[in-house]
């Protein structure tokens, strides 16, 4: 599968995204990361088709907060472009679970671990070795920090945390579900139908949550939440869910700090 993260004029990322496109490894690596996660364990997919939802999710967030004025962290504090910004989003985003290959528990410190070397060759073609070794810590920051508790230190990380949380939808639980694992967790992924990203009136991002049940409420209140407090992003963002189908039934605004 080859990832598509339209690049909105960023030719950057479109460079980095042409070099990930070329790496075999980490097509392999994305392989290792399902057979442990879906055929081994059971769980949802967490191989490219996670990554590239995630990668979307979080560079439109990017795209959003600045938009409503937030500065990347790598421009405020390394002076670099908020082309860089984008590259360190999406390239956290696309490696954020490659620990999985080694072990679930603790794959954020996996990942750390062999996404080293994996980006000194996907950045080197763009960068000069200062650039890329600043750019290389920010994306390890991402993957290590996506984990729920984490604290996020750049609002990079905080795009990478929320948009992981947002790939959530309907059928994302296929398989736990299908496999018999029915709780709390495969029913109210089964609940959330959609999940809209959108510039907000008040707050630089609005998330919009449309449900056919109020069971997808635990995935914002159990997941979606959580992960928004410890990101970095969390007074910039904006939760409304609602039901679909049902007139009246627009909860709001349920979170927001």
């Amino acid at each position: 599968m080859r990832i598509n993260v339209p690049s909105k004029g960023n030719m950057m990322l479109e460079r980095f995204i042409a070099e990930v496109n070329s790496s075999e490894e980490l097509r392999q690596l994305w392989r290792c990361v399902n057979i442990n996660a879906v055929d081994r364990s059971g769980m949802s997919d967490h191989g490219s088709v996670h990554v590239q939802i995630v990668a979307n999710a979080s560079y439109k967030i990017l795209r959003l907060l600045i938009a409503g004025g937030v500065t990347p962290s790598v421009v405020t504090n390394y002076s670099l472009e908020v082309d860089d910004a984008g590259v360190i989003v999406v390239g956290a985003s696309l490696l954020h679970d490659i620990g999985i290959s080694v072990q679930r528990e603790n794959h954020e410190i996996y990942g750390v671990i062999i996404a080293r070397d994996l980006l000194k060759s996907l950045l080197s073609p763009l960068y000069d070795v200062h650039a890329r070794t600043i750019i290389t810590s920010e994306i390890l920051h991402g993957i290590i920090a996506h984990q729920m508790e984490e604290v996020c230190l750049t609002i990079e990380a905080g795009a990478v945390k929320v948009g992981d949380a947002l790939d959530l939808t309907q059928g994302r639980s296929r398989i736990p579900f299908e496999a018999g694992q029915v709780n709390i967790h495969s029913a109210s992924a089964q609940a959330i139908q959609s999940v809209d990203l959108s510039a907000g009136e008040s707050k630089p991002v609005h998330i919009d949550i449309h449900m056919n049940s109020y069971a997808g409420i635990f995935q914002v209140d159990e997941l979606l939440k959580p992960k928004l407090q410890h990101s970095s992003i969390a007074p910039y963002v904006e939760i409304r869910a609602s039901m679909s189908g049902e007139e009246g039934r627009d909860l709001g605004v349920v979170y927001s700090i």
